[in-house]
């Protein structure tokens, strides 16, 4: 059994402040928490923000694509109160704000989400270059095509592919092999798929070994019993409680 797993707060410490915000990662630096998972999208004028969906609705009081505001528009929305009137007011980040106010602070993981966004992939790496963050970041995606793409124009940094995709998929081993032919550094299963005899496999093939979808503390403990190096989840408070009963 692993007692070293470490803990990343995905995005934020999410079951406990409003996502992706400045209160949720405020929160994880309170926790003792050092690294996080946070994704990025661009705005309609080509600024990269911190927001999970490629819509408005859920997470913000307003609605419509993400895409189709510029900066200025998406910084004037509360990010805040529909997790709970006491965020009231919260704004969604550029991935900029991010870097400048937790440098010092965290190792990022940072996922591409849409399958179509051109140009995202070098624009996040201009980002980390500018603050000198190569060695303290992985970029994740579900997407190979964005960890390839990764590789070619920085590959001094992690990737960390996200698999398999979608709730009800399967493990299969091919995975590994394109992994391997690619170069990546990370292979990220879904947690209710991850045991030890997976673990140790990846393991031997060289990978880093992060599990993704942890929802709940059954899980926490399965992903930590496995072996595995690293993993999301939203209480990481709960997982450090637990490293060191």
């Amino acid at each position: 059994m692993s007692r070293k797993v470490t803990a990343i707060a995905h995005r934020g410490a999410s079951s406990y402040a409003p996502e992706n915000t400045f209160a949720a990662f405020d929160l994880a630096v309170d926790m003792g928490i050092e690294e996080i998972e946070l994704d990025v999208q661009f705005t309609s004028d080509s600024h990269i923000i911190v927001i999970h969906d490629d819509t408005l609705d859920r997470t913000t009081d307003s609605s419509g694509e993400v895409s189709a505001l510029i900066l200025e528009e998406i910084q004037l929305l509360d990010a805040g109160t529909w997790f709970d009137e006491r965020f009231s007011g919260e704004k969604i980040p550029t991935l900029d704000q991010v870097f400048d106010r937790y440098k010092d602070d965290f190792r990022f993981h940072i996922e591409i989400k849409l399958k179509k966004s051109k140009g995202l992939v070098s624009r996040v790496f201009d980002l980390i270059r500018k603050y000198g963050l190569a060695e303290q970041t992985t970029i994740t995606s579900f997407w190979k095509q964005w960890l390839i793409e990764s590789r070619r124009y920085a590959p001094e940094i992690p990737t960390g592919w996200l698999v398999p995709m979608g709730d009800e998929s399967k493990w299969d081993d091919s995975i590994i092999e394109e992994a391997l032919q690619e170069g990546f550094t990370q292979l990220c299963p879904r947690a209710n798929l991850v045991s030890a005899s997976l673990v140790r496999s990846l393991h031997d093939n060289g990978f880093n070994v992060r599990c993704w979808g942890v929802y709940d503390e059954e899980l926490m403990i399965k992903v930590a019993e496995s072996g595995a190096d690293a993993m999301t989840l939203n209480f990481p408070d709960k997982l450090k409680k637990y490293l060191v009963n």
